[in-house]
């Protein structure tokens, strides 16, 4: 198990977003766990998540699946609220089933947590719908500060990975001049500050410090941003502003 994670090598737990429980704080105490489907094609890599993930009162395992094929069933008979799983697995892969789990379980949130640091694995799975993208690097404890953030609505993204991201839409931009006919909405400059500050990966408390400013006014500006963009997560904002050339990461 611990050779699987590994421990973090590079930023600091405070550069994952959501890398403690503070960063969700205010969000209102959960009556029911957490239900979480482990999907992975090693059989000892499920087991070790699910001792690790048995010591969290607000967290239950409610199944597991070894392929992408048979979590889609998983999903539609179990609804879970987190489904975790592996990129690259037999059969049918994890991004491959992103798309077919939103479908037989839309309320289920989807985080890969994978050996994959390819950025085509990464941007093909925000595509597919998934909601965090982890590293298997990551230490135990951030498995489960990851669920709860996701939980909560936020997206998580391994440090590591961000500059990969955002390197990936930088090139989809330069690949295409296509642009839009209709204007993009227009976003007040502290929305603007909020977004080029949620494309370096921070997360709402740090961008609080950062503008000196509440978190829950954070919170409020990401919620104008999403609902003036009509897009459902910060990833999603992220790319749209690059591909607008609303923004521009250096």
């Amino acid at each position: 198990m611990a050779d699987r994670f590994g421990s973090v090598t590079g930023p600091g737990e405070d550069d994952v977003e959501g890398a403690r429980t503070d960063s969700v704080a205010g969000a209102a105490p959960r009556s029911e766990p957490i239900r979480v489907l482990v999907v992975d094609d090693h059989a000892l890599f499920r087991r070790g998540l699910e001792i690790v993930l048995a010591h969290e009162e607000d967290i239950l395992v409610v199944g597991e699946a070894g392929d992408g094929a048979e979590a889609v069933d998983k999903a539609a008979d179990l609804l879970p609220d987190i489904v975790l799983m592996d990129v690259r697995m037999p059969r049918r892969g994890g991004i491959e089933a992103c798309t077919s789990i939103k479908e037989v379980a839309p309320s289920a949130k989807i985080i890969m947590l994978t050996i994959s640091d390819e950025e085509a694995d990464l941007y093909d799975a925000i595509k597919a719908g998934a909601t965090g993208y982890l590293l298997k690097e990551i230490s135990t404890d951030e498995v489960a500060t990851a669920i709860r953030a996701v939980a909560d609505g936020q997206s998580q993204i391994s440090p590591s990975m961000a500059s990969k991201l955002l390197t990936e839409f930088k090139s989809m931009i330069q690949r295409t001049d296509e642009r839009r006919l209709v204007p993009a909405p227009r976003l007040t400059d502290r929305e603007l500050e909020v977004l080029k500050l949620v494309a370096t990966g921070m997360n709402n408390r740090d961008i609080a410090k950062e503008l000196f400013i509440s978190e829950n006014t954070v919170k409020n500006h990401v919620r104008n941003i999403l609902e003036k963009l009509q897009l459902h997560s910060r990833m999603e904002a992220v790319v749209y502003a690059m591909r607008e050339k609303i923004l521009e990461i250096r």
